[in-house]
């Protein structure tokens, strides 16, 4: 019996906090969101550890009962974690993965050997972090304290926001509770908002990633490169090994001064190593990207990148460098295993083709450096003779530098919303976009629209684009029979 189910029975609340999945997500919809709402200001009042690691102290510390690995990162992150997943599942590890956001299901975030938890199990994990967070915030029925703040005045509903856990600290604690209660051997956790006081950064890993840092939360993290970097490098623990992918000189120097000051090693694919990649096109695979990475202790030589765009390259090249410094700190790796293990990435939402006739291609390219890489790696990897692009996007994301991208590769675009109280407003984007292209634009007020739109504009050659948002990504998921919640 875990710790945390003891700690509940001899509170005299030994019984299921919910009894179904409804009820469990009911819970979460009641709690404060960063994630759906407006940007809201990064400081120590919206963002910090110490809710997260009162919640944590009442379930006993399961972060503690695991070895972890800790990725943060502008993009590439879900990418570069599924990678070292796989690779590690296939060596014999029991693997806990942990990602964000989530498509459809709210389950989708954390998984073992690859399989999320089961509505039941779910609502089970969460009871138990619900009821800590209850004893953690000093109340008996969190759930009420935070549905009554509507009626409370404007000082006690910002009391009682900053004193209750964030839906984010749940589900973080939640993953690590099942993934302890389920005694995995590793963890693979993504950061989600920045680093330095991401929900995550509790943990004491093995080791951690930085992957390519570019512009994205700027209200929240920064308006510079250096900036946001230093956010990013907060997950790098003393004496712990750090890996990067290639990076501007700015954010080279304020990872280096960050990893120093904790004592860190910190590698580079290509500097500390011997790293390629090319990218070519023959009859059995069609187009793809090949790398080499070699080491003192690994020799990864002409790999096939599981992911389309040259940009996952990159990505992988991390992955296995992190396998790499895992070796050092005592994970008995083969590297052939590792390497199969490798060729079984899948990762949904990521240049996914979800609809044949016509054909619909999500991406939840979320930033201007990810929409660039994805018009690239279209333009590289799928045929078609012309393309609609369906986008919607987030308010606080490097709008403009999206949209240029963009229409580099769009032949025509239909702005519609991400569905969210952070989405950007579909008449704004248009009227940004007619400011820097003459493409044709229009815009659609639902993703069903904008659907009925970009097909009565294909024909069978063509590609309909959905990006620029998760959100967006999952409602089309949703809408093409997949949906879940």
């Amino acid at each position: 019996m875990s710790s945390a189910s003891v700690s509940a029975k001899s509170n005299g609340t030994s019984r299921a906090k919910f009894r179904t999945y409804r009820s469990a997500l009911n819970y979460l919809k009641a709690t404060t969101n960063y994630e759906n709402l407006p940007p809201a200001g990064y400081d120590k009042r919206n963002f910090n550890l110490v809710r997260m690691t009162k919640i944590l102290e009442h379930l006993g510390c399961p972060e503690s009962k695991m070895k972890t690995v800790h990725i943060a990162g502008t993009k590439g992150k879900g990418s570069t974690a599924t990678m070292v997943a796989c690779m590690l599942r296939n060596c014999g590890y029991k693997v806990g993965l942990y990602t964000s956001p989530h498509l459809l299901s709210v389950c989708e975030r954390m998984t073992i050997d690859g399989v999320p938890p089961s509505e039941k199990e779910f609502a089970k994990v969460l009871s138990t972090v619900a009821i800590a967070a209850e004893r953690a915030n000093g109340c008996e029925t969190l759930k009420e304290e935070i549905a009554n703040a509507a009626a409370a005045s404007p000082t006690r509903r910002r009391n009682i926001r900053d004193a209750n856990p964030t839906f984010f600290e749940l589900i973080t604690a939640a993953a690590f509770q099942w993934f302890a209660d389920n005694e995995v051997d590793v963890a693979i956790i993504e950061a989600g908002l920045g680093g330095r006081l991401d929900s995550t950064n509790v943990i004491k890993p093995e080791v951690c990633a930085i992957t390519s840092i570019s512009y994205d939360h700027m209200p929240q993290l920064g308006t510079t490169l250096a900036s946001i970097a230093e956010e990013k490098a907060g997950i790098i623990k003393e004496g712990i090994p750090v890996v990067s992918a290639p990076q501007r000189p700015e954010v080279v120097q304020v990872l280096r001064s960050a990893a120093a000051n904790k004592e860190a090693p910190l590698y580079f694919p290509g500097e500390n190593s011997e790293f390629s990649y090319r990218f070519e096109s023959n009859r059995t695979v069609g187009p793809h990207t090949r790398l080499s990475l070699t080491t003192e202790q690994s020799r990864f030589e002409h790999l096939q990148v599981p992911l389309p765009g040259e940009h996952q390259a990159i990505n992988c090249s991390v992955a296995l460098s992190m396998i790499d410094q895992l070796k050092t700190r005592g994970f008995e790796i083969d590297d052939q295993k590792a390497i199969e293990g490798l060729s079984s990435v899948q990762l949904r939402g990521r240049m996914e083709i979800i609809r044949d006739e016509p054909r619909i291609l999500v991406d939840g390219a979320h930033n201007a450096a990810s929409v660039e890489a994805l018009m690239r790696a279209i333009g590289q990897t799928v045929p078609y003779d012309s393309m609609v692009v369906i986008f919607a996007c987030q308010k606080d994301k490097d709008v403009a530098g999206m949209l240029r991208h963009v229409q580099l590769g769009a032949d025509k675009i239909i702005f519609t919303s991400s569905g969210t109280a952070r989405s950007a407003d579909p008449e704004e984007l248009l009227h940004m976009f007619q400011e820097i292209s003459g493409k044709m634009a229009q815009v659609a007020y639902n993703l069903e629209e904008a659907v009925e739109i970009a097909r009565s504009a294909c024909t069978r050659e063509d590609l309909i684009c959905i990006t620029g948002s998760f959100y967006v990504v999952g409602a089309a998921t949703r809408l093409f029979g997949n949906g879940a919640e």
